[in-house]
């Protein structure tokens, strides 16, 4: 068996706990969930925004040591900030 990181213990002590429950439907969750994704990351709208060269840079250098594109992970930035996810770094 390979090791399990931080989040798969945490997922099998509260299973051996009996804190996980199954889903009644699962297709139906299955076919919940994929529709939620899909809506979440559906692109619909075009914005054109100026910023700045250094800011830009910064942002590209971020995205490729993320391993994504810089406007996902702009996308992903601006989705954070409204829905409450996003929050400020303590010095």
């Amino acid at each position: 068996m390979s090791k399990l990181n931080k989040e798969e213990k945490m997922l099998l002590k509260e299973y051996d706990k009996g804190n996980l429950k199954s889903v009644k439907n699962k297709a139906k969750s299955i076919n919940q969930y994929q529709e939620y994704a899909r809506n979440t990351f559906q692109k619909d709208k075009r914005v054109n925004i100026r910023i700045s060269t250094k800011v830009l840079e910064a942002i590209q250098k971020k995205a490729v040591s993320e391993g994504i594109p810089y406007q996902t992970l702009m996308s992903s930035i601006l989705h954070k900030f409204v829905t409450g996810l996003l929050t400020e770094k303590k010095a």
